[in-house]
């Protein structure tokens, strides 16, 4: 399976960058000449239908693709990644994996019962990942990606397979690490559930950005979604 922390290339400054971006897929367009600012300290919520672009970004974010054209520049360090497809090692514990991965830096044993806590894993903590349901496998996936307290994290899809307490559960905590200068990017498409912890928001159709602005809880994310999309 390998590391989960995409190396970030030194693009010097706290924010990452996406200047003209563009992605092709066999003659597809899937990202056409995209233009975004990520910065420092904020909850970014990245939103569009299907097919708009989104994963295709994430990807490219973390050098897991290569762009067509435009550059991509980020903050020297290592970014946190949750899967739209749970990744976890499936003949391991729920502890064993968050201490496999705890191992490739520096977090502490207070740390890892933080994040295991925080999202709802004790109950599970000895059973083996294989054997957890599809929720309880989402939830270990997005632990994951904090085990190394990243300065960014990438989140796809984080709240699919979850009932509305585990959702209430990652909402709370994903606001509560952005709160020490960490970032926490996450494209979904329950925005109603990020929409009032939202520091950014980020509307993408079609492979191109229709809205890129700052937000706060009293606005009418669904609104702004569907006279932008629909």
């Amino acid at each position: 399976m390998g590391d989960r922390d995409g190396r970030l290339d030194d693009g010097g400054g706290e924010a990452i960058r996406l200047d003209g971006v563009v992605r092709r897929y066999d003659g597809v367009t899937a990202l056409s000449g995209v233009d975004l600012r990520i910065e420092a300290g904020q909850l970014h919520a990245l939103v569009g239908p299907n097919g708009s672009g989104k994963s295709t970004l994430l990807s490219l974010v973390l050098g897991l693709d290569r762009p067509t054209s435009g550059t991509i520049s980020r903050p020297e360090g290592r970014i946190g990644c949750g899967f739209q497809t749970p990744s976890v090692y499936p003949d391991l514990t729920v502890d064993e994996n968050l201490r496999v991965f705890a191992a490739m830096g520096d977090a502490g044993d207070d740390w890892l019962a933080g994040v295991r806590a925080g999202l709802g894993l004790d109950e599970v903590r000895s059973r083996v990942a294989a054997d957890l349901s599809g929720g309880y496998q989402r939830l270990l996936d997005v632990a994951l990606a904090f085990v190394r307290r990243p300065a960014f994290v990438l989140l796809d899809e984080p709240l699919d397979e979850l009932d509305s307490a585990a959702r209430d559960r990652v909402v709370a905590f994903v606001a509560d690490y952005c709160e020490d200068d960490r970032t926490v990017v996450v494209s979904t498409h329950h925005l109603d559930a990020f929409g009032p912890s939202l520091d950014r928001l980020t509307v993408l159709a079609d492979g191109d950005v229709r809205f890129d602005e700052r937000v706060d809880g009293s606005d009418d994310y669904r609104t702004i979604y569907r006279d932008l999309v629909d």
